[in-house]
């Protein structure tokens, strides 16, 4: 690819005209009482419109295939008996079963890799409408599967289902982090974590009896997934792209200036672009790098680390193993097997307020007190899960505290580590490093959730409950990495966030490499104030 204009520069975006009418930022940098003037109507539109299509969907395919798993079962049952003429080998309904599952994140994989090559040519937002197409075509082929007869057509659904998904937790985060102001960025990037509990709720809601859950109507909890992304193409198009996608990949100032306009709600956005375009004219060597050239670079050696292990751990932390055992505990404790899809609901309504607590809560505290504090949580619940486990039998009364273990968990894993991964991913990086760092982030998640499906069933039948205690040392390990290496990123530019790094990678971040190139430059030039000096003070001062 040709050499493009990259930069770190902070991403002021906000509103269209009927928007607030002034929406001047805090120069030091501290929101105080103007927060609630960054919220602008098309900022919101746009987080909500992108996440009810994403990661909304993401959340719902996770959770609905739990209700109608007998119904499935059966389909694939009757489908093989009437092509080969025998009833189905129980292990291979069991293999069937598990590709069905797993196969979701194979497609999350496939997508993954995708996203770089689809978002560079089609930037941020038209990635998002060109993923509804797999939204769509996965819809029809699981909805029509039953009435077709064809079990391939659900397990080829589920995998095209799940390239939606990695597609769609790479794009999201990538626009909702370059469309924010960054007094906002870490709220509006809790969007995607909230709507993906909601997409779980919905799914467990759905999966009822009385609603979609019966042998009759499980196809429909399929169709369902057509709605959402009919929402996306039809309201998406009407708001515009990353300003920074359009000023630096697709060299057209004019509709970068259009969308700071409408994401900031007011005419006056040239403070704006000129400080994006002179850390653009100090980087103007920088090209978009590969996945290859983003691992070997010095200066983002430990953001790479950071992201790799906070993604790891958000699929290794045992949440999954939380679903596998909730059932049996509710059964413990005795409440009657019709009523435990009900009490179940119990646990994606946590999940939905967590996340929401903390998306309304991480400007204020910060990254690092939430991650670092939701895992440290874990490890402790996880630890009190064991034992009570362990003593379920010795007193009535254990099983309802298993129950409170199992509820705490899940708030500790959505107020924190359910979603800020994936603003952090998009924190880290500059526009040039940032696509390959979402493919870096999404190839891990992905693979660490395939690893979680496929080894979990073999830990949790050799240590039983006290599988729990390796997930306890995974979230304990993770939180003891964030504490010694993360810096908190709350409120702070691209800039200075590459800064934080510096002195841990030993090597600058390339801002800071052609500033030589630069002074060389104004040699031969007449003397004159240079935003790109200016702009350098300014982050050297902390005021941009």
């Amino acid at each position: 690819m040709d050499s493009l204009e990259l930069s770190s520069a902070p991403l002021r975006r906000g509103p269209s005209a009927w928007g607030p009418p002034e929406c001047a930022w805090p120069r030091s940098g501290k929101p105080g009482g103007r927060r609630n003037q960054d919220w602008s109507c098309s900022l919101i539109v746009a987080s909500l419109v992108g996440a009810f299509g994403s990661s909304f969907l993401y959340g719902y395919n996770l959770s609905v295939v739990n209700a109608p798993t007998p119904y499935i079962k059966a389909f694939f049952n009757e489908t093989w008996g009437r092509r080969y003429g025998h009833p189905i080998d129980p292990d291979t309904l069991t293999l069937l079963w598990s590709v069905t599952v797993s196969i979701f994140a194979i497609g999350g994989l496939v997508g993954t890799l995708m996203v770089k090559l689809i978002g560079t040519f089609l930037g941020r937002k038209h990635t998002l409408l060109v993923n509804n197409v797999f939204a769509i075509s996965a819809a029809l082929l699981m909805a029509c599967s039953l009435q077709a007869g064809a079990l391939e057509m659900l397990i080829v659904g589920r995998f095209v289902m799940g390239v939606d998904g990695g597609i769609a937790l790479s794009a999201l985060p990538m626009y909702l982090s370059e469309i924010s102001p960054k007094e906002i960025r870490g709220s509006l990037g809790q969007v995607t974590a909230i709507f993906i509990c909601i997409g779980v709720f919905t799914g467990q809601l759905l999966g009822l009896p009385e609603l979609l859950g019966k042998e009759s109507t499980w196809p429909y909890l399929f169709g369902v997934i057509v709605a959402p992304a009919v929402v996306q193409l039809g309201s998406l198009p009407f708001l515009p792209d990353s300003p920074r996608y359009l000023l630096f990949e697709k060299h057209d100032q004019a509709g970068a200036e259009k969308a700071f306009r409408t994401f900031l709600g007011k005419e006056d956005v040239s403070r704006e672009v000129e400080e994006v375009l002179a850390e653009g004219r100090v980087q103007r060597n920088i090209r978009l790098v590969s996945v290859p050239e983003l691992l070997r670079t010095p200066s983002v050696r430990w953001p790479v680390i950071t992201v790799v292990v906070t993604m790891a751990c958000y699929q290794l932390c045992g949440l999954n193993a939380i679903w596998f055992y909730t059932n049996s505990i509710f059964g413990k404790a005795g409440i009657p097997p019709e009523k435990i899809p009900y009490i179940t609901l119990s646990t994606g309504g946590i999940e939905t307020l967590a996340s929401i607590f903390s998306g309304l809560v991480i400007e204020r505290l910060g990254r690092r007190p939430l991650l670092i504090g939701g895992f440290g949580l874990m490890t402790l619940f996880f630890g009190t899960l064991t034992v009570t486990l362990t003593l379920q039998d010795q007193a009535p009364w254990i099983p309802y505290l298993s129950i409170v273990c199992i509820l705490a968990i899940i708030a500790s894993f959505c107020s924190g580590p359910g979603g800020i991964p994936f603003v952090l991913t998009g924190e880290f990086f500059q526009q040039s490093e940032r696509p390959a760092a979402f493919t870096v982030a999404g190839t891990v998640n992905w693979l660490a959730n395939f690893a979680v499906g496929l080894l979990f069933p073999f830990i949790q039948k050799s240590l039983d409950t006290y599988c729990f205690l390796v997930f306890a040392g995974i979230c304990f390990a993770g939180a003891l990495y964030l504490y010694f290496v993360l810096p908190e990123t709350k409120n702070r530019t691209y800039a200075e966030i590459s800064q934080a790094f510096a002195r841990r990678n030993k090597a600058h971040p390339p801002v800071e490499k052609t500033d030589s190139a630069e002074t060389d430059d104004k040699n031969t030039e007449t003397p004159g104030p240079d935003p790109s000096s200016t702009l350098d003070n300014d982050v050297k001062n902390g005021i941009v």
